[in-house]
């Protein structure tokens, strides 16, 4: 199925003071697919290593193990790119309309229900995620137990940020319950928000490199930079709008003083 506590990464849910603001979420197989033309040497060996390019390097080399039309590589790109465009779109349309809360009764029935979708959601994320892997190659030089025990320690830390991020915030304070009218009145500083910005997209996001090393999976490895970059436009995108609901918050506040 994949990493489970990667499925906490469903939004980076931040807790607010009303004056404070935000604080700043088939088998493998070994070898590359082959190629009958030759791939270049883009670094041009150690003597004459350019670091500019040394991520194009890697970059190159990854691909080279990597189909990036096959089906199941294809599936676990739509699922990474969809899960926080669906609970976005869903929260801001809520938010303006009141329409899941009226519909289920209450808005904290509404936003766990959105919550177990944005889950059930991630669940599958995660099973394309490792169908993608177990579909494509494995790198050899990452076949190892060094690297192995690598990927199980970034999972282990990855999954203690979503879990201590999930207990701080609450169900409804990580499913985007803001958005449904369910704000903070203090702005949590605990762990993990007290050493890292967004401790659930960046642990969700070190479950799935951890699960990619231990698999030796570039395929792995390329989509995990997909789950880092959506990850990035996700909070570009929310935390202005967020921002917003607690600065109008705010004012209504001062105006009832």
């Amino acid at each position: 199925m994949g990493p489970v506590l990667a499925v906490g990464g469903c939004r980076e849910a931040r807790a607010w003071s009303l004056q404070g603001g935000p604080r700043p979420m088939g088998p493998g197989r070994a070898g590359p697919m082959r190629s009958s033309v030759a791939a270049p040497d883009c670094c041009g060996g150690l003597g004459n290593l350019d670091f500019r390019k040394a991520d194009l390097c890697v970059m190159t080399r990854l691909l080279g193990y990597v189909d990036p039309s096959e089906p199941h590589f294809v599936a676990a790109v739509l699922t990474i790119a969809f899960n926080p465009l669906f609970w976005n779109v869903v929260a801001r349309w809520e938010h303006k309309t009141r329409k899941l809360s009226g519909a289920f009764g209450s808005p904290h029935l509404a936003c766990c229900t959105l919550g177990g979708a944005i889950l059930l959601l991630n669940v599958l994320r995660s099973h394309c995620f490792t169908q993608a892997m177990l579909s494509q190659p494995r790198m050899q030089s990452l076949d190892n137990p060094l690297a192995y025990r690598v990927g199980l320690a970034l999972l282990g830390v990855g999954g203690v940020f979503v879990l201590s991020s999930f207990l701080a915030l609450g169900f409804t304070g990580t499913f985007l319950g803001d958005y449904f009218g369910i704000l903070k009145e203090t702005r949590v500083t605990t762990f993990p928000f007290s050493v890292l910005d967004n401790p659930m997209y960046w642990g969700s996001t070190a479950n799935y490199l951890g699960w990619a090393i231990m698999h030796a999976s570039p395929a792995g490895l390329l989509l995990t930079t997909v789950v880092a970059l959506t990850y990035t436009v996700a909070i570009l995108y929310e935390e202005p709008f967020t921002a917003e609901i607690y600065r109008q918050k705010a004012s209504q506040a001062h105006k009832r003083s």
